[in-house]
């Protein structure tokens, strides 16, 4: 079977662990070209070797902090000087810190939204404009189901996630005249380094019953191969093992 990215060019942020190593795999698979930025340049070494095993074409790795402009700047200008071309955006960046309001601190609030929202902010600003030169590419946002629905002990990071949903929202309306796809991801809680905290272990989490970085990963994919006619707007995940209500 035809893989469907090849001479494709991918931009995967915060790809050193979870939904973006994963990502980066399963688009390697279909022997995409990847650009891998993180703050860990060893985790990223590692995913870069993994991801050509797995197929893809070649791999570009540039460690950086997504909050920094320049690395956005960066990654970019790294994807057109070694392929040519961006064809793809996966805005993964994302943290969290869950409290109760009056135990969140300005910094709790910052960090947040820097993380959530500025980088979401910085790397779809410099590849849009080369990407509607093309008149082509998909920008994705991966989000949460905290971006659909509010949780108690998360109102700045569910305000975050709202806000990456309404930015893809916007820029749907604002570039799909110019061809380019823009839609956003939202999963439930997902096996990752990003579940740990406010009390839970490795353990719990290894043995809970949240997807899995994979199944996310499965639907970036799906996102980024639509036909051309067609776009996928927004994408909402829960584990089957959901408690009815």
């Amino acid at each position: 079977m035809a893989k469907k990215l090849i001479g494709k060019t991918a931009l995967i942020t915060g790809a050193s662990a979870g939904i973006g190593w994963a990502t980066a795999l399963v688009l390697a698979e279909e022997g995409a070209n990847l650009v891998l930025t993180a703050r860990r340049k060893d985790r990223l070494e590692e995913l870069a070797k993994l991801a050509l095993e797995k197929g893809a074409s070649a791999v570009t790795v540039l460690q950086g902090d997504g909050r920094e402009e320049q690395v956005a700047r960066d990654c970019v200008s790294a994807a057109l000087k070694a392929y040519g071309a961006l064809d793809i955006l996966i805005n993964n960046v994302g943290m969290g810190i869950y409290k109760d309001l009056a135990e969140t601190s300005l910094d709790d609030y910052t960090t947040m939204v820097d993380t959530n929202i500025r980088t979401t902010f910085l790397f779809s600003r410099y590849a849009v404009p080369h990407m509607i030169e093309r008149g082509q590419g998909t920008i994705l946002m991966i989000s949460s189901m905290a971006g659909v629905y509010g949780f108690a002990g998360e109102a700045v990071y569910c305000s975050t996630k709202f806000a990456q949903v309404g930015f893809a929202q916007a820029l749907d309306k604002e570039l799909r005249p110019k061809g380019i796809k823009v839609g956003v991801i939202c999963p439930g809680g997902v096996k990752t380094e990003f579940a740990l905290g406010t009390g839970r272990t490795v353990k719990g989490v290894a043995e809970s019953s949240m997807l899995e970085p994979e199944d996310v990963a499965q639907a970036v994919l799906l996102a980024c191969t639509q036909s051309p006619g067609s776009r996928i707007i927004e994408i909402q995940m829960r584990t089957m093992a959901e408690a009815l209500t």
